[in-house]
């Protein structure tokens, strides 16, 4: 598959960085690089080029299986390729967990933007997706797959598990994406405050190692016009949607996390459209802004989501991989609600660090 070269840093939209604050530390790799490991390739969604990052196994043996990382609005796959700090990257701890890590550029992102100017919705989205995962199923020893995703792209992975055909996903799992907004996102995005844009988006800027907002800006992209318009239809959208979900799901909070209602009513009302799932598990996660990955908190968070990711293949009758404990371990304790179908039962867990407050 050919390579394509990173795109060059933008405007930033509702995901996307601030304005650079400092220089890249020492140890992190040399700003808008990719980890070692990671590859840029192209994938064909019905004649529709995507561009993606991928990480596999350093081993050379088949993954385990294949993680599809979707990004949020105005960001691109870097994203889960940090550059800030060697511990940032997802590519490079699933790939060290004998998963392979495919994050995809979004239609209307990457090599795809020229075809979309105008972006697509999230519907098209979907298809495009579907069409692009397809192609990677059909040639290449995925293993099972299992949707990552953050805000808008958290959107989307729901998405394509609401209309899979039985066995296609693994599970899902979410950050940074709830059912109920905390702001009005349609005023926002119509009349950007940029600083109101980069509370809701990073929260304490703290919370993301030196460099950041410096390596960071190679992977900000402008949030297409059609992408942009449809964002605010996601509260009406949900309840038709969730309840389609027919495989595991795990949602993530950050202790930050402003642009989403999340006090235990939300989760429970949120726990309750995803009726059809078999499992929802819901976690908080202390000092960690909307950003997730990006930040110092995102190790924590990817060792508990490949956590999640062995324990449904477990539960799927999948072999139950040597590193599976050392993940686990390292994850700590895995949520603050969970609901197992086919009895329905919340159980409220003490988390370090109050709930982010809706404004």
């Amino acid at each position: 598959m050919a390579e394509t070269a990173a795109q060059a840093p933008t405007t930033p939209e509702p995901d996307a960085a601030p304005e650079p604050d400092a220089a890249p530390t020492a140890s992190a790799p040399p700003g808008g690089s990719r980890s070692p490991g990671v590859r840029r390739i192209i994938l064909d969604a019905a004649g529709l080029p995507l561009s993606a990052l991928l990480s596999e196994p350093a081993d050379g043996r088949p993954p385990r299986a294949t993680v599809v990382a979707l990004h949020g609005g105005g960001m691109s796959a870097g994203y889960f390729d940090g550059q800030a700090h060697p511990d940032v990257s997802l590519m490079t701890l699933g790939a060290r967990l004998g998963v392979a890590v495919l994050a995809l550029d979004r239609p209307g992102y990457g090599a795809s933007a020229p075809y979309l100017p105008e972006g697509q919705t999230l519907p098209e989205q979907a298809r495009a997706v579907r069409a692009a995962l397809a192609e990677v199923t059909a040639r290449h020893d995925t293993g099972p797959l299992f949707l990552l995703a953050h805000s808008f792209g958290g959107k989307l992975a729901l998405a394509l598990a609401a209309d899979a055909p039985p066995g296609l996903f693994l599970g899902v799992d979410v950050s940074g994406c709830g059912h109920r907004p905390a702001v009005d996102v349609a005023r926002l995005l119509r009349r950007p405050d940029g600083a109101a844009l980069r509370r809701l988006n990073w929260g304490p800027l703290h919370l993301y190692p030196s460099g950041t907002f410096h390596v960071g800006q190679r992977i900000v992209t402008p949030m297409p016009p059609r992408e942009r318009d449809t964002v605010g239809a996601w509260d009406a959208l949900a309840p038709r949607l969730l309840p389609r979900v027919r495989v595991p799901v795990r949602l993530t909070f950050a202790e930050h996390e402003a642009w989403w209602r999340h006090t235990d009513a939300d989760l429970g009302a949120l726990i309750g459209l995803l009726s059809g799932a078999p499992r929802v598990v819901v976690d908080r996660l202390p000092g960690a802004g909307h950003n997730i990955s990006l930040g110092t908190a995102a190790r924590a968070y990817h060792l508990r989501a490949l956590a999640f990711l062995d324990e449904c293949l477990r539960a799927q009758g999948g072999r139950a991989p040597g590193h599976r404990d050392a993940a686990a371990s390292e994850a700590g304790p895995p949520c603050v609600a969970e609901h197992t179908a086919p009895h329905p039962t919340v159980a409220a867990r003490p988390h370090a660090g109050p709930p982010a407050v809706a404004p």
